[in-house]
């Protein structure tokens, strides 16, 4: 489990044979999970200036292959203790989202983000997202998009100050929200009819 604070920007140097080499100041152990622009990857190798990561198939299948290239975010996952900031990232992608506009203000900067509609639901306004592995908070949500609002200490220290329209970005949506929609798709499909003490159970228990 990750909570979106990218901890360094690190780079990805060599990707050979499904194996990528990132140097890196972080100092990881063999089979620890490091999310990579969001991407939960386990560590195969520890180098003296990094690590290596093995990114499979079904993660190149779904991840554009410019999120593997260069700069990276990178979060190792969180270990038993630590303080919980953010929010609960599992470094899974849902869906590639697509930069659209970017509108620079006195003390913060907007993007829209170009989704799938069929994410929509999970972006919740106010809600949580994982946009390149950083934690944000959704501040708008239209039909095939939703706006952040973006301080400039995290668009200076993240990538986002590299972004531009047209620059695609992994999308984790909110846990929550597709926990609870499973839930209610699948009581639905069983003809249960669910009653607002069952609503109120399953909000209770997150």
């Amino acid at each position: 489990m990750f909570t979106g604070l990218i901890r360094e920007i690190g780079t990805v140097v060599d990707d050979r044979n499904h194996i990528l080499t990132i140097r890196s100041s972080l100092k990881p152990e063999i089979g620890d999970s490091i999310a990579v622009n969001g991407v939960c990857l386990t560590v195969t190798e520890v180098l003296p200036d990094g690590f290596r990561v093995e990114a499979a198939d079904e993660t190149r299948r779904i991840v554009p292959p410019e999120k593997l290239r260069g700069r990276v975010h990178l979060e190792p996952a969180m270990r038993m203790g630590d303080r919980f900031e953010g929010h609960i990232v599992q470094g899974h992608v849902d869906t590639v989202g697509t930069i659209r506009r970017i509108e620079r203000g006195e003390n913060a900067t907007e993007y829209i983000i170009g989704v799938d509609p069929a994410q929509i639901p999970y972006l919740v306004p106010k809600g949580s997202v994982a946009v390149d592995g950083v934690s944000l908070t959704i501040n708008e949500v239209g039909t095939d998009w939703f706006r952040l609002t973006i301080i400039p200490h995290t668009v200076e220290n993240t990538l986002f100050g590299d972004y531009r329209p047209g620059t695609r970005v992994n999308i984790e949506t909110d846990l929550f929200a597709r926990y609870v929609d499973h839930i209610l798709r699948h009581r639905n499909s069983a003809d249960k009819q669910m009653g607002w003490e069952e609503i109120d159970a399953i909000s209770m228990s997150f």
